[in-house]
């Protein structure tokens, strides 16, 4: 048996597993939209308030308060600028470099499973593709068989193979739009934590700058 009867005899068994391999993922799909959503909306926060308060209490130097303050929200932003604020006594370098490496663990923890939105969503329309090839397959199959006449089964071939191609289309769409909402969700409170960063870096200069003149000895002339 050659390879093209090979392919032959596998798209005989036709389509529908093709189909119902898509409604699988397709719940797979549902079930990573659903506990995502759930994940970032019960890790939000008011930011901009957050961030307020952050500055206010930077400016009178109250770095405790500021501390029990970011540690009562549940928000990635709070947990990446308190990483920040204990490291206040090392200076400005050691923060910024203890916050980026929350940064980078935080967002592996906010993308999770989302690569595999991303990969339903590139790859449900060949999937369906697949399925169309072989109900055309079988439509040619029919269609021999038939002497040439068009039969109810091959018009049941066909719309099997247009089903197929649909279905992978209708899995891709909403899998690519989630992808990428939760994708900006993730790049937006990123950003929004660094930007709270910022103000924890620019107190943690200014202070040191401070420090350092005041540690300078006072010329007499």
């Amino acid at each position: 048996m050659n390879i093209q009867e090979r392919m032959t005899a596998f798209a005989m068994l036709g389509a529908g597993w093709v189909m119902w391999l898509l409604v699988g993922l397709s719940v797979l799909c549902l079930a990573v939209v659903i506990e995502r959503g759930l994940f970032l909306w019960t890790c939000r926060d008011n930011i901009q308030k957050l961030k307020r308060d952050l500055v206010d209490r930077l400016t009178h130097g109250d770095l405790q308060g500021a501390k029990q303050q970011l540690s009562g929200s549940k928000s990635f932003e709070a947990r990446i600028v308190t990483v920040g604020l204990e490291s206040a006594q090392a200076g400005a370098a050691s923060a910024e470099e203890r916050m980026a490496g929350e940064s980078s663990a935080s967002r592996l923890q906010m993308e999770r499973y989302l690569a595999f939105l991303g990969t339903v969503g590139n790859n449900a329309p060949f999937i369906g593709l697949l399925g169309t090839v072989i109900g055309v397959i079988r439509a040619f199959q029919s269609l021999e068989s038939s002497a040439g006449r068009v039969s109810e089964g091959l018009m049941a071939e066909i719309g099997e193979a247009l089903v197929a191609t649909a279905i992978g289309i209708l899995v891709a769409l909403p899998a690519v739009a989630f992808y990428n909402y939760f994708q900006r969700v993730v790049k937006s409170r990123l950003s929004q934590a660094d930007a709270m960063g910022r103000e924890v870096l620019a107190y943690l200069k200014t202070q040191t700058k401070a420090s350092t003149l005041s540690s300078r000895p006072t010329r007499v002339d």
